[in-house]
């Protein structure tokens, strides 16, 4: 795969968190975790599932966007030849496979926006793109909490639409998907999910 070391991608994600400080930054890092363990019980590359999850979100080192986020990221490591990763950048915002899914504002110019549709059209979903969707959706800044805590953080923060529904359905989807390839349950995984949901410490 078309991506940086593990050790370059942890230093892009701190120069990005330098341009840019804020919560993302932990939750890149929660999300690399989880797709790591994740990985590594699915017959799936630790390593490269750690490096996309730090990379998902790198283009918010150009400041708060809504979309425009995705496309900075993806430009930012396709000029780099990191055309994996890069594709990463877009897809881990589309569960479900089209543009107008998009669970935020689109900030994009037109010219951005129909780009974003060409890449997420001829996007071929492998298990990384899946799995660093369904990172993103259990992971707080904290680490890995209650799928359905992240999808109402999500949806407070950004509001509903009338594809909401679909979005969530696609995630659990993809979360049955990763537990019958790894023949458990994924909370097991996790040592903090109780304590990162409630607030508690068991």
């Amino acid at each position: 795969m078309k991506i940086p070391t593990l050790q370059e991608a942890r230093e892009m994600l701190a120069w990005a968190d330098s341009c840019n400080p804020g919560p993302w930054a932990a939750h890149s890092k929660a999300v690399a975790g989880a797709a790591r363990k994740i990985a590594q019980v699915c017959g799936l590359d630790g390593d490269t599932a750690e490096v996309l999850g730090l990379l998902h979100d790198l283009g918010r080192y150009t400041g708060p966007t809504a979309m425009l986020h995705i496309y900075d990221g993806y430009l930012h490591l396709k000029k780099k030849g990191y055309e994996d990763a890069a594709q990463i950048c877009i897809t881990h915002s589309f569960p479900v496979q089209k543009i107008d899914y998009y669970i935020g504002a689109n900030d994009c110019s037109e010219a951005v926006y129909a780009e974003i549709r060409e890449v997420l059209d001829n996007a071929v979903y492998t298990d990384y793109d899946r799995l660093i969707q369904l990172c993103d959706s259990i992971c707080l800044p904290e680490g890995v909490c209650l799928l359905e805590k992240r999808l109402l953080d999500v949806a407070l923060r950004h509001g509903v639409k009338d594809t909401t529904v679909e979005n969530w359905k696609a995630i659990y989807e993809i979360w049955r998907y990763f537990e019958e390839k790894s023949g458990r349950n994924l909370y097991t995984l996790f040592d903090d999910v109780v304590e990162n949901t409630f607030g508690i410490k068991l």
